[in-house]
């Protein structure tokens, strides 16, 4: 298996021309704006643009223009320049990422949220002198800032320091305060094409069997992170074995859910319960989805789909199905939060689902 490369290590970018264009024309005119927020579903790209579009400014606009010497027409940096690997290294002294810090010393795991500490930096690289005409920021993601981070952050873009440039990654923007998503330039990046996905898993799997390409490029829904997180968690083994027992409806195999719940309840299989939660989840919107398109154009991830949803749709209607929805998010994220029994979530929601399906 090819270990997938950080952003920071990520040279290339696909399937994001309109971004990059973006960007460019900002940095050309002169009038760059002093904090910009990349919004778009997460995997997808948004913290490797990032990185390339630092590499870019910190190595003063590139290394050379477009045809004839004109202004530059790509972020591109040579792999060769000093910049590329103190960003990968993360020892350009002009560049700080604002994240997740530690629970403890032993660096065991992260926090949940980013907090005041963890901003903090951002103040250390203003008051220093910079090496290069620009100092900038990374905050990956805006979306995990506690109130008093947000709050810190809030002052800073009020009063950007010459030549500061600060950059939001936000999965979802709508979580942010107002008052910083209006004191940033929106940079929106949409979905990757499936072929696109599809082409970076055979770059970063190519090991995998093409069919499982194919059916992982169509599970991820554009996002090459959640392709290869679901690749490295067996995420398409586990919504074959969901879709599995759900072709059993209107009545469930109960023996087998239960052995299902046992397997992926258990303390060591944390990312098998949260894969299982996503997954399960996923599957009823793309049900409700359907049903608000009257199964049209929709395609199959695993073999048998399209004839369970259509089955399930004449079983109960989109609004009985939507609540389900929402019933079985809400179970699986109180079960995350308060540390609910995990088996149990997971019996409760196929049941949920198949009490519709009976009535």
């Amino acid at each position: 298996m090819t270990d997938t490369p950080h952003p920071r290590d990520t040279a290339e970018l696909f399937g994001h021309g309109p971004a990059e264009k973006a960007l460019l024309d900002a940095w050309n005119s002169g009038k760059l704006a002093h904090a910009w927020l990349f919004c778009g579903p997460k995997g997808i790209g948004k913290a490797t643009l990032a990185y390339r579009f630092a590499r870019f400014v910190l190595a003063g606009g590139g290394e050379g223009g477009g045809l004839f010497g004109g202004p530059p027409d790509s972020l591109e940096i040579g792999r060769s320049h000093p910049v590329v690997h103190q960003v990968s290294s993360q020892g350009h002294r002009d560049l700080k990422v604002v994240e997740r810090g530690w629970t403890d010393d032993k660096k065991a795991k992260l926090r949940s949220e980013i907090v005041i500490d963890d901003v903090r930096k951002i103040n250390d690289l203003f008051h220093q002198t910079a090496d290069a005409n620009w100092r900038m920021v990374i905050i990956d993601s805006a979306d995990e800032m506690n109130r008093n981070a947000a709050n810190a952050v809030l002052k800073v873009l009020e009063e950007p320091p010459r030549n500061a440039l600060i950059i939001l990654i936000s999965h979802s923007p709508s979580r942010l305060l107002p008052t910083i998503r209006s004191r940033c330039r929106r940079l929106l990046m949409q979905p990757l094409a499936e072929t696109a996905v599809t082409d970076l898993l055979v770059h970063h799997r190519p090991e995998m069997a093409q069919a499982d390409v194919a059916a992982l490029a169509r599970l991820a829904e554009g996002s090459i992170g959640k392709a290869l997180a679901l690749a490295d968690e067996g995420g398409l083994e586990l919504y074959r074995e969901v879709v599995g027992l759900l072709n059993g409806l209107p009545r469930l195999d109960i023996p087998a859910l239960h052995a299902f719940g046992d397997r992926v309840a258990r303390p060591e299989n944390d990312a098998s319960f949260r894969t299982v939660a996503e997954l399960l989840v996923w599957w009823l919107a793309r049900l409700v989805r359907a049903g608000g398109r009257q199964g049209r154009g929709m395609t199959e991830v695993v073999p048998g789909e399209a004839a369970l949803i259509g089955r399930l749709l004449t079983a109960a209607s989109l609004e009985h199905w939507l609540e389900v929805w929402e019933k079985i998010s809400t179970l699986f994220a109180r079960a995350e939060a308060v540390h609910l029994d995990r088996k149990q979530a997971v019996l409760g929601a196929f049941l949920s689902v198949e009490r519709l399906a009976r009535r």
